[in-house]
């Protein structure tokens, strides 16, 4: 049975034999893909079309609760996925980081709707102000771009490679074509059919070429995106497609690198750190059997412990014991295939022209509940570099599976140097418990790796490992690892974002971001806000409240009350040589006198005082000075209801302007609270 390819919202087999899938446990052929007859012309088209413009018109909040959705949705099905992804040689564990790590990349970005507003499109940043008087102003909006986003991905992710690029790119509004490796396209296949199934989104969205992609390239226009994960080689060749270049296409390139581990000097025997370290490596060096991209292939070693990290790892590495994942107590299955295999032995023997192999053999070692001849199995291996700075092959050249290369340092210095010669990497990470080390080695060579894992006894119980990608921060490398950025929290988003700079008058910005910007005209209503629910509640709608006289009995009053004493506000005495040219009020006074002026007591929509944003105080204020407060509507967040009971609410953003008898702020903050809303269905 042929692979089916989702195209234009039609699941379609192409034409052909396709190329045949098989077994990576049994070595059996499976089914075969081909994506010849595909339209991708068309299929471009269809997303611009048809699914860019269903999910722009969802605001972020809606975006972001349709992948929760989905996610909830995927979870329920995850035994399903876990049955097809042991024939491409994953473990059970394997396949946890595959297929619940890529669903919980969509419940992380879901749950970032929160720091989206409750629009189409968002701000970024904060507004410049662009003249004297403050009446021309400029912004920068993002709005969705109205193209594609093509995803490009490797092999051995098949789920979580699909997953962690579509969440970020389907809550900025950008519909996606999805290309995963042929080779393990099987899986990729099930979870796309159970999305496409599920009707949770937008038709156009999302589609699937399980074959070949290649000549779809040909077709991009200024406004897509696309992104690369898998080797150097390939990665170069597609991002010098002129296509891309004659469009200005943005594209994200995240490539194998020869990543690296470092053992801190005081990470001896006997100590946690060099336990942990040895934990590390095999974990890393046996965890899809080495397949990837994150993986570590450069073990940075204190001199006089390479002996101990040599038999250390040795000893662990002999009790992984290699098998068909079905097979109880195996911990490490098969690569994903034979040319993976041949393709990596090929780079064992070119490494070992130069360095020693000290574990392991390509040929002797134990399968257990499978032939070892028709997987595609293979031993960990593991080499000893004695002169990493001179036989340099294991710092070019990277065989793509459970391999790695011991190496030695003398100094931090050294092993910063090492680091650096892989010429760019996805991540490294060092064991030390020695603070000081660690931040030697983080600020030397941070500028070559796209992230850096600390590990000491401290934090190795809750940390996600050396190579596991975290979806809030930035997943990418420069150098070898192809410069580019993924997930990254609300980096990632904006990746799918055009950013536009916007001018004109605070009042007219307001008007188009529905948000307020500071001068601009206030929106004034006889009904205190407090007592307006969140649907009635307009952006720009301003309480102007009544004065109140500061004097030196509040200020004395609220130093007892507060406990602050500071000299400024207590002592007339010790001003000298300050800014202040009297006793001051409270900063913190001032905020609260503002709060009696503008709350509103009986009770109403307001729920409760939710925090307190930017809040400055930027003129002393003295005793006899009169202060008033603008209070205004400055942005509204909705949200969803948790469940049947729950009340039906909404964040409201206001602005706190407190001004003096001059009319001059001496006092702004943002204040969050929690509105009723008038219909609670």
């Amino acid at each position: 049975m042929k692979l089916e390819n989702y195209a234009q919202g039609k699941w379609i087999a192409g034409e052909g034999d396709g190329q045949t899938l098989y077994n990576a446990i049994t070595g059996e052929a499976i089914t075969s893909a081909s994506s010849k007859g595909l339209d991708f012309s068309g299929m471009m088209d269809y997303a611009r079309k048809v699914g860019g413009p269903a999910l722009r018109k969802l605001t972020f909040q809606e975006r972001g609760l349709m992948l929760k959705a989905l996610a909830m949705h995927l979870q329920s099905k995850k035994e399903q996925f876990y049955n097809v992804s042991w024939a491409t040689g994953a473990t059970r564990s394997d396949s946890w980081v595959d297929i619940e790590g890529g669903i919980g990349n969509l419940f992380t970005y879901a749950s970032l709707r929160r720091q989206f507003p409750n629009e189409t499109f968002c701000l970024d940043g904060d507004a410049a102000k662009l003249s004297k008087n403050g009446t021309f102003i400029g912004h920068h909006i993002c709005v969705p771009k109205e193209g594609v986003a093509i995803h490009i991905n490797a092999f051995n992710f098949p789920v979580w490679g699909m997953l962690e690029k579509i969440a970020v790119n389907l809550l900025a509004g950008v519909p996606a074509i999805v290309k995963p490796a042929t080779v393990t396209s099987f899986l990729t296949e099930i979870v796309v059919k159970e999305i496409a199934a599920s009707k949770i989104l937008p038709e156009g969205a999302l589609q699937l070429i399980c074959g070949s992609a290649n000549g779809i390239l040909d077709h991009v226009e200024s406004q897509d995106i696309v992104t690369f994960t898998g080797s150097a080689s390939t990665g170069m060749m597609l991002k010098s497609h002129p296509r891309l270049i004659q469009e200005a296409v943005p594209f994200n390139m995240e490539a194998d690198s020869l990543n690296c581990c470092v053992l801190g000097t005081d990470a001896v025997p006997g100590t946690a750190e060099f336990d942990i370290f040895i934990k590390e490596v095999q974990r890393e060096m046996t965890t899809k059997a080495g397949q990837k991209c994150t993986a570590i292939r450069r073990i940075i070693v204190p001199e006089k412990l390479v002996e101990d990290v040599q038999i250390a790892l040795g000893k662990r590495l002999a009790s992984t014991i290699i098998g068909d994942p079905n097979t109880e107590g195996v911990r490490m299955g098969a690569l994903a295939g034979k040319s993976q295999l041949k393709e990596v032995a090929e780079k064992v023997m070119q490494l070992s022209k130069t360095q020693e192999i000290v574990f392991g053999d390509l040929e002797k070692f134990e399968v257990i509940g499978a032939d070892k001849n028709k997987g595609a199995f293979m031993s960990p291996i593991l080499f000893l570099n004695s002169d990493p700075f001179k036989f340099q092959d294991c710092h070019n050249l990277e065989a793509f599976g459970p391999v790695s290369t011991i190496m030695p340092y003398n100094t931090i210095a050294d092993a910063i140097e090492l680091a650096k010669m892989g010429k760019g990497s996805l991540v490294c990470s060092i064991i030390t418990g020695d603070d000081k080390i660690a931040k030697e080695f983080v600020i030397g060579a941070a500028c070559m790796h796209g992230r850096i894992l600390v590990l000491n006894a401290d934090c190795a119980k809750e940390s996600t490992g050396h190579g596991s990608p975290m979806p809030l921060l930035t997943h990418g490398g420069p150098g070898r690892a192809g410069g580019g950025e993924e997930m990254g929290g609300k980096r990632g988003v904006f990746h799918y974002l055009q950013r536009t700079a916007i001018q004109g008058s605070p009042t007219t910005l307001s008007n188009i971001t529905n948000n307020y910007q500071y001068g601009s005209k206030y929106i004034l209503n006889d009904i205190h806000p407090f007592k307006r629910y969140f649907e009635e509640l307009v952006i720009g709608e301003t309480l102007i409240t009544e004065k109140h006289k500061v004097t030196l009995e509040n200020i004395e009053a609220f130093a007892e009350l507060s406990g602050d004493k500071f000299y400024a506000h207590m002592d007339a005495n010790s001003l000298e040589g300050t800014i202040f040219t009297g006793r001051v009020a409270h900063g913190y006074y001032i905020l609260s006198r503002a709060a009696g002026l503008f709350v509103d007591a009986p009770k109403g929509p307001v729920m409760l005082n939710y925090g307190i944003d930017e809040c400055r105080f930027t003129k002393p204020v003295y005793p006899g000075a009169e202060i008033g407060v603008r209070f205004t509507c400055k942005e509204k967040i909705d949200q969803e209801k948790k469940s049947e009971e729950d009340i039906a609410k909404g964040i409201v953003k206001w602005l706190v302007d407190v001004y003096d008898e001059t009319g001059e702020t001496v006092a702004i903050a943002t204040i969050l609270t929690m509105v009723k809303k008038k219909n609670q269905d």
